[in-house]
């Protein structure tokens, strides 16, 4: 979807209480038309491309869970999509979705195709939306700190049932729910908490295909007081693949990550 310029990110207040922050980096279709005009994709493959690689209805999930909660947690949601740039990559050579084309900004489409014309300059793209993105999501995670003296990021995300050439461990098992941890930022009580109240669904399962989770680099690897856990839900438990409507599904996976906030709150 191409849209004139839009909002990068939006911060959605929870509770003053709350140390838990949903952040929902992947769930947007939105192109500024500043970007579309450096991607070579036509229209038809860009919204193709959008299906493939958009987490759809997670900001929506996150929206109703955080509803659904007893405390509220905060949200912090990318309002454009990640083939503007990816905000949870490494912005440097420590990312190993390089290989895939697909770093901080995207060269490469989920098929391997070209999306960007090659040796295009990925430095304005970089200062126009990752790094404020970054400090504002820092920020974010300060002020948690701040009020509650500690923060929990739980990041928000889908992934197709079936696995997509970019994927660098797509041969591995695709659980129904995905746990991505840290072995610094995922004690094992957040652990379990998520285990538990994502068990109604077929089972979870920890780091594959999928590993990992969001944790800003002031705070990565040197905070404790930072805990973190990546929520990739199968995109078949709630919506029609690749992009299509969400289903029933959704409601339940909303019941269930609210219980998951709740859980964090009592610790």
């Amino acid at each position: 979807m191409t849209t004139p310029e839009s909002s990068p990110f939006q911060l959605l207040s929870g509770a003053p209480g709350s140390p838990v922050l949903l952040h929902v980096p992947h769930s947007s279709r939105a192109v500024p038309q500043r970007v579309r005009g450096g991607i070579v994709l036509d229209d038809a493959a860009l919204e193709a491309e959008l299906d493939h690689i958009t987490d759809s209805h997670t900001a929506e999930l996150a929206a109703r869970a955080a509803g659904l909660c007893s405390t509220a947690p905060w949200r912090f949601v990318n309002g454009l999509s990640r083939l503007v740039v990816d905000p949870e990559r490494f912005p440097d050579d420590r990312e190993e979705m390089l290989a895939a084309g697909m770093g901080a900004v995207y060269t490469r489409t989920t098929h391997g195709e070209p999306l960007r014309l090659p040796g295009e300059d990925p430095e304005p793209l970089l200062g126009r939306w990752f790094h404020p993105y970054a400090r504002a999501i820092t920020e974010a995670v300060d002020d948690r700190l701040a009020a509650t003296g500690r923060a929990v990021v739980i990041d928000v995300h889908s992934y197709p049932s079936v696995a997509l050439p970019y994927e660098l461990h797509g041969t591995g098992p695709r659980p129904p729910v995905c746990l991505g941890t840290d072995g610094f930022h995922t004690p094992p009580e957040v652990l379990a908490l998520a285990e538990a109240a994502f068990s109604g669904f077929g089972g979870t399962g920890r780091d594959s295909p999928f590993s990992g989770t969001y944790v800003p680099l002031k705070h990565y690897g040197t905070d404790p007081r930072v805990g973190a856990l990546m929520i990739e839900i199968r995109r078949d438990l709630y919506m029609t693949e690749p992009g299509g409507p969400a289903g029933p599904g959704l409601d339940a996976l909303a019941s269930a990550l609210a219980g998951l906030v709740d859980g964090l709150h009592a610790l």
